[in-house]
């Protein structure tokens, strides 16, 4: 079986991607941009795709960054100061693939975004 993490910016691209490798892989996930798309399907060819996974870190931030550090690098356009991982409202983010083994096609695809304490607390299990 074969999964694809495309790391790229636009999501046009990780769309297309997918569509060109329908059928081939069992997945094309795209990462970069730290926001959840809610765009997962298995396309035509048997090919699970989602344009963003989304971020494992704070959504309190911005794209998982200290909000009050991002707004003031955007504001001022400085560079110098280094961004800090935000620290509120913890989350893991991804997607669960259900992939037949004999054809290496996905037979489903399920967003998944859970808050930090539930996974702690071993509330969230994969049904």
């Amino acid at each position: 079986m074969i999964v694809v993490d495309f790391h790229a910016e636009a999501t046009s691209e990780k769309q297309a991607f997918a569509r060109y490798l329908d059928g081939r892989v069992a997945a094309v996930v795209g990462t970069h941009t730290h926001c959840q798309t809610a765009d997962e399907r298995v396309l035509p060819g048997g090919t699970a795709q989602i344009t963003d996974l989304g971020l494992t870190g704070g959504l309190g931030g911005v794209i998982g960054m200290k909000a009050e550090l991002s707004i003031e690098r955007q504001r001022t356009l400085a560079r110098g100061e280094r961004l800090q991982p935000a620290d509120e409202e913890l989350t893991l983010q991804g997607a669960v693939v259900d992939v037949d083994e004999k054809t290496g096609h996905a037979r489903s695809i399920q967003r998944v975004s859970v808050p930090y304490e539930r996974v702690l607390q071993g509330e969230y299990r994969k049904k």
